[in-house]
């Protein structure tokens, strides 16, 4: 049985590497703060904080070798489009402005996660 979510809560992430992504940062002692969130034209897929570090990471996986690595398609529009809706999710979340905020992309290949921190 489907509920709604309620007002306070969010969706689960829409995809099975997202799934998988959140749990890998779980796992390093990451919270999850957000998912799936549109703004500015553009989806943040997680936003993630261990101490003083802040995270927006984009996921992105294939589950073939046909139409290129995942990471290709991590293309410098879509790092501004990210790069435009993380400065509005700060705008909307003034009380984390002073962490280090940095910028993830997690790539799912075949079932196998590889991690790029500071990606760009």
């Amino acid at each position: 049985m489907r509920t709604s979510p309620t007002k306070n809560s969010q969706p689960p992430p829409r995809n099975t590497a997202e799934v998988r992504a959140a749990w890998w940062y779980r796992r390093r002692a990451w919270r999850v703060l957000d998912h799936n969130r549109w703004l500015g034209g553009a989806e943040l897929d997680l936003v993630v904080r261990r101490g003083r570090v802040l995270a927006f990471v984009e996921v992105k996986s294939k589950s073939g070798d046909r139409f290129g690595d995942p990471l290709e398609m991590v293309t410098p529009v879509k790092i501004a489009r990210i790069q435009r809706a993380a400065q509005l999710w700060l705008r909307l979340h003034p009380e984390l402005a002073e962490l280090d905020v940095r910028f993830d992309v997690i790539a799912e290949r075949a079932g196998k996660i590889e991690h790029l921190p500071n990606a760009f």
